[in-house]
C-alpha cells in the first residue's frame, strides 16, 4: 500500500489530543474534503440522457483518503449500561501515520475485576483521568473529515454514538469501515483460522501486538487495514466508493440489478420478481412499490435466498392497488396460484386444520384437514386453526368441560366393549359398555355441538378449573388451561365469522383513511372489488361503480367461504376493526361486543388474577346504523364519527 500511495501536500492545522496526564499536541494535515459521489449520479438521472461515466463518480482514490482507526476499552459489552475507559486512534493517509490520539476516560463507575485483569486498567489508573465529556469532543475534532475504521466497528461505534447521545452532541455523518468485515471478503479460511484482531495482526506481520489497550490495538488495526487494502486492489477496489460497497455487503449482482426498480410506480400495491422466462420468483407487497423494490439492491437486504433470487430475476412486474387490504389479498392469491419458489410465507394458504364433531352414533371430536361433505349431514366444525397442535388444545378445552369419548374407534349401538380405560378413570360415560349411558351421551354430544359455536359454558367450566389450580398454586397448569381455552375461543370466533361471510351474498363497507374512504365489495367472503373515494368525488357514484365492476362469485358450500382461509381472516380483521361503516349488505350483520376475540384479548396472564366478570354477551350491529346507510362524503367524516 505504501509503495503505491503518495503524500499529498496540504495546509496545516493543529489538533489537540487529550491524554491521561495532560495535552498532547500533534501536527496533522488538513483533511481533504470528500466529494459527494452521488451528486453527479443524481444530475445524470435528472438529465435523462446517457452520459459517459467519469472517474470522479468513484469518489477520491484511497491514497487520498484520511482514515482514523479507532479502538475503545470499556467496562462491558453493552453501551446501554457500560462505559468507555480508554480511547485510542491513529490517523493515516497514503499508508503513512499522520497523527495519534490516546486518552484514558474516567467512567464514573468501578471497573469490573475481569475487565481490569484483561486490560490492566484499574480504578486507580482512572482516578485522575478526564470524563468522557472532555475526551469525546477532542476525539471528534481529531477524526474530523476522515473515514472511521474499527475492528468489529459496531461495538466501537455503538459506544461512541451512545456517548454523543448522553452529552447531547451530534454524531458526525462519517463513513465507517469494519476491518473484520473486510477480512471476511478478502481472506480465505485456509489463510486465517478466524477474523480476530490478534490473528489478522499476526497474518499481516504487524509491528504492534494487540494487548487489549486502545492505542496498541488501533496501531495493530492500521496494519490490518493496509494489508486488506492491498488485497482489495486485486479485486479492483481503488476508490472510496469501491471500498464502501465492499464493506456494505452489496453483491455485484445486487448492484447490477438496481435498474429493475427504474420506472416502478411510487404507490401501494404488489410486485412480482420474474425470471428470464417470466416465471414468478417472488411476490411481495408494500405501501410504495418502487421504494420496496429498491431496498432489495441495498445493504439492508441480507437474506441469502432473496439475494439468490435477485441474481436470477430479469424484471419486476408491479400491480398497483387501491387499498392495503386489496394489496394483501392479491399477494395471498398470487402466492397460492403461482407458488413462487422464493416465498415462504403463505406458500400453503390452504394448510389449516379444523376441529370437527363427527356424525356417528356416538360423536367424538376429531381434527380434520378440511371441511368435508359431512357438514351437509350435520357435522359441526370449528376453526380454522393454524396447526394441529392448536386444534388439539381446543379439543382438550372442550373435553375439560364435556366428557366426550376420546377413543377413535367407530362404535355401533349394538356393540359392547369388554373394558374401557376412560370409563375406569371416570372421564367418559362409556356408551360402548353401558346401554343406560346412551341418552346421557346424546345430551353431551348436543352440548358439544352448541359449544363449538357458543363456548360460554366451556368458559365457565375451564375458569373454575383454573381457579382451583391457582388456589393450589399450580400456576403453570392454570396457564395451560388458559391457553387451551384461548385456542377454542379463537377457533369459534373464526368459524362464526366464516359462516357469516360465507352466507352473505354481498357486503359493501367503507373506512375512513385520512381524507379518503377505503371502499370494499365482499361477496360470499371473497374480496370482489376495492376502490378509494377521494375528496371531491361523488361517493354514491363510486359505490355504484365498485359494485358494478365487482367480480362475480358463486355461492360456496355450507360452512365455507368463497375465499382462501387466509383471505377470509384478512377480510374479517378489516370488517371488525373500529371505524368501518356498512354501506350495504344483503343480510343483517352482527357481532358480539365481548366476542371470543375480545375475551381472549382481555384474559389475564397470571392465573391468580382471575375475575368472574370476564365474559359477557351483548350483541350489537357491526355498523351501529341500520343494514343500509349512505356513505358520507370525505369532508363529513368527523360528523359521521360523532353520529355513530
Amino acid at each position: 500500500m505504501g509503495s503505491r500511495c503518495s503524500a499529498v501536500a496540504a495546509s496545516q492545522r493543529r489538533i489537540v489530543g487529550v491524554t491521561a496526564y495532560g495535552a498532547n499536541v500533534s501536527s496533522v494535515d488538513q483533511p481533504r474534503p470528500l466529494t459527494d459521489v452521488d451528486q453527479r449520479a443524481a444530475a445524470l438521472g435528472t438529465a435523462g440522457t446517457p452520459v459517459q461515466a467519469a472517474f470522479t463518480d468513484l469518489g477520491p482514490p484511497l491514497a487520498e483518503v484520511d482514515f482514523v482507526v479507532v479502538d475503545l476499552e470499556t467496562t462491558g459489552g453493552s453501551p446501554r449500561d457500560c462505559h468507555i475507559t480508554e480511547v485510542g486512534a491513529v490517523r493515516v493517509r497514503g499508508g503513512e501515520v499522520i497523527g495519534e490520539f490516546r486518552s484514558l476516560v474516567n467512567p464514573g463507575v468501578p471497573v469490573p475485576p475481569f475487565i481490569a485483569a484483561l486490560t490492566g486498567i484499574t480504578d486507580a489508573t482512572l482516578a485522575d483521568a478526564p470524563a468522557i465529556g472532555a475526551v469525546l469532543p477532542a476525539f471528534l475534532e481529531f477524526a474530523h473529515g476522515a473515514v472511521l475504521v474499527a475492528h468489529n466497528a459496531r461495538f466501537d461505534m455503538g459506544f461512541l454514538k451512545a456517548a454523543c447521545d448522553q452529552l447531547d452532541m451530534v454524531w458526525p455523518d462519517a463513513a465507517v469501515v469494519d476491518t473484520a468485515r473486510l477480512a471476511r471478503v478478502f481472506l480465505n479460511r485456509d489463510e486465517v483460522r478466524n477474523n480476530k484482531l490478534a490473528t489478522l495482526a499476526a497474518f499481516f506481520r504487524a509491528d504492534t501486538t494487540p494487548n487489549h489497550r486502545a492505542l496498541s490495538d488501533a496501531r495493530a488495526t492500521v496494519t490490518v487495514l493496509h494489508g486488506l487494502l492491498e488485497r482489495g486492489a486485486g479485486f479492483g477496489v481503488s476508490h472510496l466508493t469501491d471500498l464502501m460497497q465492499v464493506s456494505s455487503r452489496i453483491t455485484r449482482e445486487q448492484r447490477g440489478k438496481r435498474t429493475l426498480a427504474d420506472g416502478l410506480p411510487d404507490v401501494p400495491g404488489v410486485y412480482m420478481f420474474l425470471g428470464p422466462a417470466d416465471q414468478p420468483l417472488y411476490v411481495g407487497k408494500s405501501g410504495s412499490i418502487r421504494t420496496r423494490v429498491r431496498s432489495y439492491f441495498t445493504k439492508s437486504e441480507k437474506r441469502g435466498r432473496i439475494l439468490e433470487m435477485v441474481r436470477i430475476a430479469a424484471r419486476v412486474h408491479p400491480i398497483p392497488c387501491a387499498t392495503d387490504l386489496e394489496a394483501h389479498i392479491r399477494e395471498v392469491r398470487l402466492i397460492a396460484e403461482h407458488q413462487p419458489p422464493y416465498n415462504r410465507k403463505s406458500k400453503n394458504p390452504k394448510k389449516v386444520v379444523w376441529l370437527k364433531l363427527t356424525v356417528e352414533p356416538f360423536p367424538r371430536l376429531a381434527v380434520a384437514r378440511k371441511v368435508g361433505a359431512d357438514i351437509d349431514r350435520g357435522a359441526q366444525y370449528c376453526g380454522p386453526f393454524p396447526s394441529s397442535k392448536v386444534a388439539e388444545m381446543a379439543r382438550e378445552a372442550l373435553h375439560q368441560a364435556i366428557p366426550l369419548r376420546t377413543c377413535s374407534a367407530r362404535i355401533a349401538r349394538s356393540v359392547r366393549s369388554p373394558s374401557c380405560i376412560s370409563a375406569d378413570l371416570g372421564t367418559c360415560c362409556a356408551p360402548c359398555i353401558d346401554t343406560a349411558a346412551h341418552d346421557r351421551y346424546a345430551e353431551l354430544a348436543e352440548q358439544a355441538a352448541t359449544a363449538l359455536a357458543e363456548p360460554s359454558g366451556v368458559v365457565t367450566a375451564v375458569r373454575e378449573r383454573m381457579q382451583q389450580l391457582a388456589a393450589a398454586e399450580e400456576f403453570e397448569a392454570a396457564a395451560q388451561e388458559r391457553e387451551r381455552l384461548r385456542a377454542l375461543l379463537q377457533g369459534a370466533s373464526k368459524m362464526s365469522e366464516r359462516l357469516l361471510l360465507g352466507s352473505t351474498a354481498e357486503i359493501v363497507a367503507a373506512r375512513a383513511d385520512g381524507q379518503d374512504w377505503e371502499l370494499h365489495v365482499i361477496r360470499y367472503g371473497r374480496l370482489a372489488a376495492a376502490a378509494r373515494v377521494r375528496p371531491g368525488e361523488d361517493p354514491k357514484a363510486a359505490v355504484a361503480a365498485a359494485v358494478a365492476t365487482a367480480a362475480h362469485t358463486d355461492p360456496p358450500r355450507t360452512g365455507e367461504t368463497a375465499a382462501l382461509p387466509e383471505e377470509s381472516a384478512l377480510i374479517s380483521a378489516w370488517l371488525w376493526q373500529p371505524g368501518v361503516r356498512l354501506v350495504a349488505s344483503s343480510e343483517p350483520l352482527s357481532l358480539a361486543v365481548d366476542s371470543p376475540q375480545r375475551f381472549t384479548a382481555s384474559m389475564p396472564k397470571p392465573a391468580r388474577q382471575l375475575r368472574a366478570d370476564h365474559y359477557s354477551r351483548e350483541v350489537v350491529p357491526v355498523a351501529t346504523q341500520a343494514a343500509r346507510i349512505s356513505l358520507a362524503a370525505p369532508d363529513e367524516i368527523a360528523a359521521l364519527a360523532r353520529s355513530t
